[in-house]
């Protein structure tokens, strides 16, 4: 099963939660403010909402590394 490999910069990340709308699936707002991966390596069926969520990133604090 290919996966999807999601790597973060936590120092750029800003918490606006702009890639949890994007991909709820993978990405998941705290009650704290701080942003949680859910899946560091999701499914490929997951890629399309993943690449959304990239664009998404103000700080461009997600990548996908293949």
């Amino acid at each position: 099963m290919n996966r999807v490999r999601v790597e973060m910069n936590w120092d750029d990340c800003e918490s606006n939660a702009l890639c949890v709308m994007a991909a709820p699936e993978v990405f998941e707002l705290q009650d704290d403010d701080t942003l949680l991966a859910l899946q560091e390596d999701p499914d490929e069926s997951l890629r399309d909402v993943v690449e959304k969520a990239v664009r998404a990133c103000s700080k461009r604090a997600i990548s996908i590394r293949d």
